[in-house]
């Protein structure tokens, strides 16, 4: 969401932002549904953590899912203890901004969402997305269980192939990895565009469709 350059490498644990202890404030209730945005997960139901660049808009994709109960946005995948906005998009946290999603299996799968997610950005372009450029921008999948991550990396190669017989050259990206700590971002983004619905969006995918209903 921020159009300047940013660091297209990592940092390492020695040279993150040494980030504090107390968590940054954010929002109290979901902008959208009312709900506690620091919730719990609901018995029966599941969590998954992903990350397609700006926060923004990729929020707005998965709370107009059906089964979709809480979205929330934050930083993940990174080192930087409680970061800022700010402190993620200098590049210097290892975080990438990332979407928080409870959902009701019993009405949307886990490979639904991952279809929403590879759909509604392009997989293959590393430390960016479009002209989003930085590690905060990047692709990832934070899983929260083994079924998850099995699902998440045969779709991700079934993708792969359809870009492939689509011309896309790319390859896939996408960090896929269990989640560990995920720092809920600023009150001001959470459900942003349900606040600013003429703010910007950077969300777009490759126009290729994603295989479902895979043996997984």
């Amino acid at each position: 969401m921020l159009f300047t350059r940013k660091p297209a490498t990592m940092p390492t644990p020695e040279t993150a932002l040494k980030g504090r202890d107390q968590a940054i404030p954010t929002a109290d209730t979901h902008f959208v549904n009312g709900r506690d945005l620091l919730a719990d997960v609901p018995a029966g139901f599941e969590r998954a953590v992903f990350a397609l660049g700006c926060f923004w808009g990729a929020e707005r994709k998965f709370w107009q899912q059906d089964g979709v109960w809480l979205t929330r946005v934050g930083y993940a995948g990174g080192y930087t203890p409680n970061p800022t906005y700010e402190e993620v998009c200098s590049g210097h946290t290892g975080h990438t901004e990332v979407v928080d999603v409870i959902f009701d299996p019993a009405i949307v799968t886990f490979e639904g969402l991952m279809k929403v997610f590879l759909e509604n950005h392009d997989p293959t372009q590393g430390m960016r997305q479009g002209n989003d450029i930085g590690t905060q921008y990047r692709s990832a999948v934070y899983t929260t269980s083994d079924t998850q991550a099995e699902t998440a990396r045969k779709m991700i190669a079934a993708y792969e192939v359809s870009l492939v017989k689509a011309g896309h050259a790319g390859k896939i990206t996408t960090e896929l990895v269990p989640l560990d700590k995920i720092y809920f971002a600023e009150d001001y983004h959470q459900q942003y565009l349900a606040k600013n619905p003429a703010g910007y969006c950077g969300i777009g995918g490759t126009g290729v469709s994603c295989p479902v209903g895979l043996s997984v």
